[in-house]
């Protein structure tokens, strides 16, 4: 019985490999994100991240904060909110950009998307000081169109857009970034707007060194989210095909050799 060679098995699927990368909608997406608030005012966690086909809802207003949010929403590191992505969606990319964001700092991060397959944006990140404050979008926004376009290059939020996860009570004692946020106390409410109590917080010293001061105000954008997107470079179909023929003729070469060898 013939016997197809390894090295040829090898030369398909290298082929196939490079046609398959060649054909994927690849971008590369790079996120700034930028603290807009006042001198002295909140400050964000790290801002937790997903490109997805659009099956993931982390929250929704009006009802119970889940897990996934809730680790977004008290203490800020989001783990259980990226371990849900990944259930959900598995071929989605995600990450967590910058550290602790204070009053006028920013930060950025570049990712590769498949935006074939993840056209969608999910984001979420605490709010400090608070208990249980964060921002995030309550339904997935559609990032690429079919072409992979990039169709939303901004994402401003304002205050009015701060949400309360109903999961701990108002407490600065317990509160995160000006208290032990081990003291929580459970709210059993549920998801809504809120950046009002924010001024309870005001003339506490934060983790950060200075002395907390809201001055926010209705409708106020404190935070910004801008997106640039360029194409991943991926090897040119005559690329390809050269390669294949390269390899094709190693193949041979190998063939040969061994013919000579039996001889």
């Amino acid at each position: 019985m013939f016997a197809f060679p390894r090295i040829f098995t090898a030369i398909a699927g290298a082929t196939v490999l490079l046609a398959s990368t060649a054909g994927a909608q690849q971008r590369r997406v790079t996120a700034t994100v930028t603290n807009l608030a006042p001198t002295n005012s909140i400050s964000f966690a790290p801002l937790h991240v997903g490109f997805h086909n659009g099956t993931f809802d982390s929250f929704n207003i009006g009802q119970t904060a889940g897990a996934g949010i809730i680790s977004v929403a008290e203490g800020g590191s989001g783990t259980q909110w990226l371990a849900d992505l990944a259930a959900i969606d598995p071929t989605a990319t995600r990450g967590t950009i910058g550290g602790l964001l204070q009053p006028g700092q920013s930060a950025s991060m570049s990712f590769n998307v498949d935006v074939g397959l993840n056209r969608y944006f999910s984001f979420a990140n605490m709010v400090v000081p608070s208990n249980d404050f964060f921002l995030g979008n309550d339904k997935p926004l559609l990032l690429f169109n079919s072409a992979g376009d990039l169709m939303i290059n901004s994402i401003l939020q304002s205050t009015n857009q701060i949400w309360d996860a109903g999961s701990e009570l108002f407490d600065p004692q317990a509160a995160g970034f000006v208290g032990n946020n081990d003291l929580r106390t459970a709210q059993n409410s549920v998801v809504a707007f809120n950046f009002a109590e924010l001024e309870g917080f005001n003339g506490l010293t934060t983790g950060a060194g200075y002395v907390f001061n809201s001055q926010l105000a209705g409708q106020q954008n404190v935070y910004r989210i801008d997106l640039t997107s360029s194409p991943v470079s991926v090897p040119e179909p005559n690329s390809v095909a050269l390669l294949t023929a390269g390899l094709a003729g190693l193949g041979w070469m190998a063939r040969r050799k061994r013919a000579s060898t039996a001889a």
